[in-house]
């Protein structure tokens, strides 16, 4: 009897530690990106909160690439937008993409790729500032394929990001 008691709190133990590995932590720094709409992973207030240093506890990627708004090469650092769309259980078609300023674009959800684009939070080694196009910055691997050197994709690239709402 002993036993299937110590097997059944074993299995409740694992189940609950579970659970609370997919729930979301409580911001301890300031929120630098906030995810709305369609998500399954949210706090009390519907959003997924995220400081720099959750962000930069993700799974990342970094690549080196030209950017029509930076002089030669650079070197970014961040989360996969698919890595954050999968960690907020994000369903939908498409995701828009807001500034600190409000300028919003709408990225189809279909268009992302498990690499690409990031949330650059870094670049040539060090965090963004406002004025260097940060804190986050969506960007492709611009050199790495002639598709992401199009309008559309430019237009994507949005910068000083803060929000993303999954949409539709």
């Amino acid at each position: 009897m002993r036993l299937f008691f110590a097997i059944i709190a074993a299995a409740f133990t694992f189940c609950l530690t579970s659970a609370q590995a997919k729930e979301l932590v409580t911001p301890t720094g300031e929120v630098v990106l906030t995810i709305s709409g369609n998500i399954g992973q949210a706090g009390p207030d519907g959003t997924a909160q995220f400081d720099m240093e959750m962000l930069q506890a993700l799974p990342q990627r970094s690549f080196e690439t030209s950017t029509i708004w930076t002089e030669g090469k650079a070197s970014f650092v961040g989360v996969p937008l698919s890595v954050l769309m999968k960690r907020v259980g994000a369903e939908g078609s498409a995701i828009r993409a807001t500034a600190i300023n409000d300028y919003a674009v709408e990225i189809p959800a279909d268009s992302i790729s498990a690499q690409d684009p990031i949330v650059a939070y870094e670049m040539d080694g060090a965090a963004m500032s406002r004025r260097q196009k940060g804190p986050l910055w969506i960007v492709y691997p611009y050199d790495s394929d002639t598709k992401y050197q199009t309008e559309v994709i430019y237009s994507r690239s949005i910068w000083q990001l803060d929000r993303l709402e999954i949409v539709k």
